[in-house]
């Protein structure tokens, strides 16, 4: 399981030309699901993504979590994350889950985001969709179990 968490000083996703979810500050959060993940990965990775110290105190340290600031995630299954790109010039996505499995630890994942105390905002899982945000740092890890 992969997450590609930016900081973001705020974020939207659309499907169809309609807004599905959108935050203030706080993280957004490509979600990546490969074939053989499980739900202790994905609770795993929600606690990662809320604690991790990417937010600056008033030093200007990374010291803050996204719990610290208040903040809000912007959660986006995406599973391109997953693509490999070694042979030829089309991407391969053999790794990545399928979509019914995908769907059920996607949805795991952004309860056990919730459970930590974070407002959640999401796109639509399986949809055609375009995310406008404004990275603050920029700050953008990849984190993975």
């Amino acid at each position: 399981m992969r997450a590609l968490v930016q900081r973001v000083k705020e974020a939207r996703v659309t499907a169809n030309d309609d807004t599905v979810g959108a935050i203030d500050r706080g993280i957004l959060i490509f979600l990546g699901i490969a074939k053989g993940d499980t739900r202790a990965q994905a609770e795993w990775l929600a606690k990662k993504v809320c604690h991790l110290r990417i937010f600056e105190d008033e030093t200007g340290k990374f010291n803050l979590s996204l719990k610290d600031i208040g903040g809000s995630a912007l959660i986006v299954s995406q599973f391109t994350l997953y693509g490999d790109c070694q042979k030829g010039r089309r991407p391969s996505f053999d790794k990545a889950a399928s979509p019914e499995d995908a769907r059920q630890l996607y949805e795991a994942f952004i309860t056990f985001v919730k459970q930590e105390g974070i407002p959640v905002a999401t796109g639509e899982f399986g949809a055609l969709m375009q995310v406008y945000l404004i990275n603050d740092g920029p700050v953008t890890l990849l984190v993975e179990k």
